[in-house]
């Protein structure tokens, strides 16, 4: 009996030492498509649960509020005029699209979306845009053209549209932040077509290391990461125009627009990657920022104590580009690794 005992013991405290409780967290990766990129869901969890079902559901409930290529989406029928209602996603949304663009002097602007369209970067093929085409859009572009009162959207005009694109994967990102830490999991990363979310800090101790690409001569060419920077509970998301242009008589036209001209922006800044607080707030401002311009956005972002951002910028008659980073960002040249 003794001995059965012992035995009975030993088992038990087998059992103990491999509990999950006592597991050393797994790594998990989720990858997928939505918002017409990729996806990467990458986190440590002790109990090793895949939440692939429940992140898709949460992207297609996404998709079914912001998605301005959905055509039964909340935001496509506000855009045409057949609800005024909002949900929680796109009043949090909206709200925050209104701040930055107020912050920004405009240089976010939500309601871009008739230009974009006309220059050939929305659901139309490109055609050459006069100015007076450009003139009358202009009649029905403007943050403040918009507002939302209890809960409903009121336009100035009803050719008003909405375009959340430039700040929706960011606010995506949040989301998914929010649901695992719903669900216990604390070190993340979340990785929607390169707007992200990093949240703790992994088993071993170490930041989330992420990849920023070097600027490329054409779209096509292949991506080559540059720089490194390693970060915590921060999002980041990352514009440039190097990847997303039309040429047209060897001139290029990039497909961020300014709010206030009605054309392509036309200055030396190829890339910027900002860190907010939360990936919705990094996603908008990282557009901001390509509008403004390199000393603009550079002065910006100094009189702001919680945004980091990191440029790359072309220099006039040379070959090599140039880079700067705001005082609170550690950059690493990938061939200092």
């Amino acid at each position: 009996m003794k001995t059965t005992g012992k035995l009975l013991l030993a088992a038990l405290l087998f059992m103990m030492a491999c509990s999950p409780a006592e597991r050393p967290p797994q790594l998990i990766n989720i990858r997928g498509v939505v918002f017409g990129t990729y996806y990467s869901i990458t986190y440590f969890s002790e109990d090793q649960e895949v939440y692939q079902e429940s992140i898709d559901s949460l992207f297609n409930a996404f998709n079914n509020s912001l998605s301005y290529y959905e055509r039964n989406s909340l935001i496509s029928r506000i855009n045409r005029n057949e609800t005024t209602e909002v949900d929680e996603w796109f009043k949090t949304v909206f709200n925050r699209s209104r701040e930055i663009s107020e912050e920004t002097g405009g240089a976010f602007d939500a309601t871009v979306s008739p230009l974009v369209n006309a220059w050939g970067f929305g659901f139309t093929d490109r055609a050459k845009v006069p100015s007076q085409k450009v003139d009358s859009l202009l009649q029905f572009v403007g943050y403040e053209k918009i507002r939302l009162e209890n809960n409903r959207i009121l336009k100035e005009d009803p050719r008003v549209q909405l375009d959340f694109n430039a700040i929706a994967k960011g606010y995506a990102a949040d989301v998914i932040g929010e649901f695992l830490r719903s669900e216990g999991v604390e070190v993340y990363l979340v990785d929607i077509g390169g707007d992200m979310v990093a949240h703790g800090l992994k088993p071993d101790g170490d930041k989330w290391r992420i990849g920023l690409e070097k600027p490329s001569g054409r779209f096509d060419d292949p991506q080559e990461v540059g720089f490194v920077v390693e970060v915590e509970n921060v999002g980041l998301a990352t514009s440039g125009t190097y990847r997303q242009y039309i040429e047209e008589e060897g001139r290029r036209y990039s497909h961020t627009i300014d709010p206030a001209t009605g054309f392509p922006v036309d200055h030396n800044l190829l890339s910027v990657s900002v860190f907010a607080e939360d990936g919705m707030s990094a996603d908008a401002y990282a557009t901001a920022f390509m509008v403004m311009g390199l000393e603009k956005a550079k002065q910006f972002v100094k009189e702001r104590d919680d945004l980091e951002a990191f440029f790359i910028f072309s220099i006039p008659g040379e070959e090599e580009f140039g880079t700067y980073q705001s005082d609170g960002l550690e950059i690493i040249l990938m061939e200092d690794l």
